[in-house]
C-alpha cells in the first residue's frame, strides 16, 4: 500500500509553477522575437500575444483600478456572508464592470465600438444576403477564400449563428458596432455566474455552496476579461457555459423540471456549436457534469437537445461538418495565416498565450488539481479537508477544460490569437483556484488584478 499524504500542497510548489509558466512566457517571447527578426511569418505584433506595445491611461484606467481594489479587498468575505441570489447578481455587475472599465482604458469607440467594427468582423456581412434560408444554404460554399462573395475572416472562421446573431440585433434595431459591442460584452461578462451555478450544483449541493463562493472573485477578476471586452469569443464562452450550467441543474433535479432544464441545457450546448467550432473540443465539461451527478438522462436529453439544434440547422440548409470542412480549406489556402504561422513554435507558444488569460492564480490552482488527481490515480488519500466531492468536482470540470486547449492545441487550427479564441475553455480552468489556500486569497485575486490592468494599460490588444 503506497504511502498516505497526510498534507495539502503547499506555497512554495504553487509559486514555482507560476515562475515555470513565467519562464515559459519569457521563451515564447524571445523565440517570437527572434523569428521575427529571421522573416517567419509569427504574424503577431508583440509575441506570444496578438498585441502592440503601447503605454497608456485612459478613461477606464481608475474605474478599473477602483473596481479591481474593491474586489480584491470585499469580494472574498461578500462571497460568504451574502445570500446566493443577490451574491450571484453582484458578481455578475461586478465582472461586467471589471470588463467594461478595462476596456475603457481606450474610450468608448476604439475600447468597445471599434472592436467589431473591423473589416475582417462579422457586422461587414450585416445586412446579411437575401432570405436567412439562402444565406444558410450558400454558407458554406462561401467560407474559402479568394472568389467572389467570400466571406469576411471571422464569419467564415464559425458557423453561421455567430453572424445571424448580429443580423438579428440588426432586425431588433440594435444594429451598428456601438450596440453589438456593449451587447456582446454584456453576455461575456455573464459567464461568471453558469460556472458558480454549476460548481454549486455538481460540487456543494448543500446549502453554503462554499466551493462556488469561493470561486465567484476569481470569476469576477478573470484577466481574459481583457478579450471579452470586446470579442465574439467571449461571448461563446457565456453561451456554452450557460448551456453546462442549465444541464448540471437539471441533473441534480430528478424531476420532470430537471428534464427540462437538462433538455434546455442541450439546446444552448447545440447552439454554441454553430457559434465556434472549436467548441467541440469541450464536449468533456458536460460530460464531467454527468460523472458527477452519476446520472446519464440529463447526458441523454442535453444530446436529444443538441440534435434538435443541429436539425433545424440542417433543415435551413447548413450541415455543421460541411462548414467545418471548408473552413479548414480556407484555413490552409495560400496567402491565410494558418498556413503562414509555424506550427512548431504556436504549438507551445499557444500555452504561454493563454497564461495571460488565465493569470497565475489559475497556474498556481492547476498545479494542484494535477496534485490531487495524482494522489487519487496512485491510491494515496489526501487529508480528509483536502478529499471529497468539491474538489473531485473541481478536477474533473479543470481536466476537461484543460483536455479542451490540449486538443485544440495539437489540431493545428489555433495558432496564434488562443487569449481570445480559447476563452470559452479558459473559464473552466479558473475553478482550479478554488483548490488554493484560503489565507492566500487576496494576494492572489490580486496578481490577477495586476496582471489584467498591466496587460490593458502597457499593450493594444486588438479584441
Amino acid at each position: 500500500m503506497p504511502a498516505l499524504r497526510t498534507r495539502p500542497p503547499r506555497l512554495r510548489g504553487d509559486l514555482l509553477a507560476v515562475a515555470l509558466v513565467s519562464a515559459l512566457v519569457a521563451t515564447a517571447a524571445l523565440v517570437g522575437w527572434a523569428l521575427i527578426d529571421r522573416g517567419v511569418d509569427v504574424l503577431v505584433g508583440w509575441p506570444p500575444l496578438l498585441a502592440a506595445w503601447l503605454p497608456r491611461v485612459g478613461p477606464g484606467t481608475v474605474p478599473a483600478l477602483l473596481v479591481g481594489a474593491l474586489v480584491v479587498v470585499a469580494g472574498p468575505t461578500v462571497a460568504q456572508r451574502w445570500r446566493w441570489g443577490p451574491l450571484l447578481g453582484a458578481s455578475f455587475v461586478a465582472a461586467w464592470l471589471w470588463t467594461l472599465t478595462l476596456a475603457l482604458i481606450d474610450g468608448w469607440a476604439i475600447g468597445v465600438a471599434e472592436r467589431l467594427a473591423t473589416p475582417s468582423e462579422y457586422l461587414v456581412e450585416i445586412p446579411i444576403r437575401g432570405t436567412v434560408g439562402e444565406f444558410l444554404t450558400t454558407f458554406a460554399d462561401r467560407i474559402p477564400s479568394f472568389q467572389p462573395g467570400a466571406l469576411v475572416t471571422h464569419a467564415s472562421g464559425h458557423p453561421p449563428a455567430a453572424t445571424l446573431f448580429y443580423e438579428l440585433l440588426s432586425r431588433l434595431g440594435l444594429g451598428g458596432p456601438d450596440w453589438a459591442g456593449a451587447i456582446t460584452l454584456t453576455i461575456g461578462a455573464s459567464a461568471v455566474v453558469p460556472v458558480a451555478l454549476t460548481l454549486a450544483a455538481v460540487a456543494d449541493r448543500d446549502v453554503d455552496r462554499d466551493t462556488a463562493r469561493r470561486y465567484l472573485p476569481f470569476g469576477v477578476l478573470f484577466p481574459g476579461a481583457v478579450w471579452v471586452g470586446v470579442s465574439a469569443d467571449g461571448m461563446f464562452a457565456a453561451v456554452f457555459a450557460w448551456g453546462v450550467a442549465f444541464l448540471a441543474l437539471g441533473a441534480v433535479r430528478r424531476s420532470p423540471a430537471g428534464a427540462a432544464l437538462a433538455l434546455l441545457g442541450g439546446l444552448v450546448l447545440g447552439l454554441s456549436l454553430f457559434l465556434s467550432y472549436g467548441l467541440a473540443a469541450a464536449g468533456l465539461v458536460p460530460v464531467a457534469v454527468a460523472v458527477l451527478t452519476r446520472r446519464v438522462a440529463p447526458l441523454v436529453w442535453g444530446t436529444l437537445g443538441v440534435g434538435v439544434v443541429v436539425a433545424l440547422f440542417a433543415w435551413g440548409g447548413f450541415w455543421w461538418f460541411d462548414g467545418y470542412v471548408q473552413v479548414q480549406v480556407r484555413y490552409y489556402q495560400p496567402g491565410e495565416y494558418g498556413l503562414r504561422r509555424p506550427y512548431a513554435y504556436w504549438v507551445w507558444a499557444n500555452l504561454a498565450a493563454v497564461a495571460f488569460a488565465v493569470g497565475p492564480a489559475v497556474v498556481a490552482g492547476v498545479r494542484r488539481v494535477g496534485w490531487w488527481a495524482c494522489g487519487w490515480i496512485g491510491r494515496r488519500r489526501p487529508a480528509p479537508d483536502w478529499w471529497g466531492r468539491p474538489h473531485t468536482a473541481v478536477v474533473l470540470l479543470v481536466a476537461a477544460g484543460l483536455a479542451a486547449v490540449l486538443a485544440a492545441d495539437l489540431s493545428g487550427l489555433s495558432k496564434a490569437e488562443v487569449e481570445r479564441i480559447w476563452l470559452p475553455f479558459a473559464v473552466w480552468l479558473v475553478p482550479a483556484t478554488t483548490l488554493l489556500a484560503r489565507t492566500a486569497t487576496r494576494p492572489w485575486l490580486a496578481a490577477q488584478a495586476v496582471l489584467a490592468l498591466a496587460v490593458n494599460t502597457l499593450l493594444a490588444t486588438v479584441w
